[in-house]
């Protein structure tokens, strides 16, 4: 029998072609951009209950589709029952502490009057105070405004909500079919440093999303507890806070101590019976001792040290998160930056021609060639079920 040979594409087709397929890539992205956002969200959705799904799906031995359709089903229970019950009560702690820091900068202002003189100079402390109180406004209220308009926005646009599910729900059931087409696209001689990359690409991201969404947990009912303890005003609010300031590593805190201590030096303790100024030195030296607590004893452990980085790099990076992506680029600075030291450190390391430096030094061991190494962790008797 005759063997067909197909003639090969000179290295000018190649490139027209890469350069078309580049160019119509940009343009499905331009003309889809508004739903980038969501399937952002999907794809992140998908990552965090995927473990989940395995667990269920090997335990109770059933398809894998009846384990994601349950663990959606609880999901959407939990999530009901929080906004029913939680997410009203955080609206209006969230309004009144946005009311009250303004009112009181207002109270502030007329208090410190027009200025004073000393000797030839005049010191305009109204000038000044306003030019602060406006800064701390446009920091306090776009970053709680925000809050509220993210929580209004997805009640009111279920259609999107819908399409995060309906994606999400997909690439949990299918993931594995998923990589493993993209695994096929892949050269054979590639293969081993694809799978060493997307293992260590997996653990920082896993490290950040799973882990990072338990500690914000944490740190969310620690702060929460602490402040009702104390009397710290808007003790949820700020619990909340609190957990979410967990995702900007190495800022987090200084943004989170700062907002407690303009409450404490404002408004004081709903119960404490101490002046503002030692509420204040209170809730420092309890935050101080917890930020100690958070960094040598709850991120090792829920997370890792994967995502770990110098603290002026985490900085710059969310600031041009912030400028790229806006929300969503500041959440995600750490994680990127992280994947970025990864494939940085393969691409110097084939630049130069040492091999060593591909490979983190507490990266796992290299999954074995077989290209169906993962099927290796489905139980026996679904794996015998499985179409082939």
């Amino acid at each position: 029998m005759e063997e067909r040979s197909f003639p090969t594409w000179s290295w000018q087709t190649k490139l027209v072609v890469s350069l078309l397929l580049l160019v119509g890539l940009g343009f499905l992205f331009y003309k889809f951009s508004s739903a980038i956002g969501p399937v952002v969200l999907a794809l992140i959705f998908a990552y965090i209950l995927s473990p989940l799904v395995n667990r269920l799906q090997k335990g109770l031995h059933c398809p894998r589709w009846l384990a994601v359709l349950i663990v959606y089903i609880l999901f959407l229970v939990i999530i009901g029952l929080a906004l029913w019950l939680v997410i009203p009560m955080l609206i209006d702690q969230a309004r009144r502490f946005v009311q009250s820091i303004t009112t009181l900068l207002q109270n502030l202002e007329d208090i410190v009057g027009d200025g004073i003189s000393i000797g030839p100079f005049f010191i305009n402390q109204s000038l000044i105070f306003e030019q602060a109180s406006t800064s701390l406004q446009s920091a306090l209220q776009p970053m709680l405004g925000q809050t509220i308009n993210i929580v209004g926005s997805v009640l009111s646009s279920l259609l999107w909500v819908v399409f995060i599910l309906i994606i999400s729900f997909y690439l949990v059931k299918d993931g594995r079919a998923i990589f493993d087409w993209f695994e096929k696209l892949v050269l054979p001689a590639f293969r081993p440093i694809y799978r060493q990359l997307l293992g260590e690409l997996n653990i920082i991201w896993s490290a950040f999303f799973r882990g990072q969404l338990l500690l914000a947990l944490i740190v969310s009912v620690i702060l929460t507890v602490e402040g009702l303890v104390i009397g710290l005003p808007y003790a949820l609010v700020m619990g909340i806070i609190g957990g979410l300031m967990e995702f900007l590593p190495s800022v987090g805190h200084g943004i989170w101590l700062v907002l407690a201590s303009l409450l404490a030096l404002i408004l004081g303790s709903t119960w404490l019976p101490i002046p503002n100024w030692a509420f204040f030195l209170l809730i420092l030296m309890i935050h101080l001792v917890f930020t100690q607590f958070d960094l040598n004893y709850l991120i090792p452990r829920v997370i890792g040290r994967s995502v770990h980085l110098p603290p002026l790099v985490v900085i710059l990076g969310i600031v041009a998160g912030a400028a790229v992506a806006g929300v969503m680029g500041v959440v995600l600075a750490a994680p990127t930056i992280a994947s970025l030291r990864v494939l940085g450190r393969y691409i110097y390391a084939q630049l130069f021609g040492n091999p060593d430096l591909t490979r983190e030094p507490s990266a796992p061991p290299l999954p074995p060639p077989d290209p169906y190494w993962w099927q290796k962790r489905i139980p026996p008797a679904i794996r015998r079920n499985r179409p082939h």
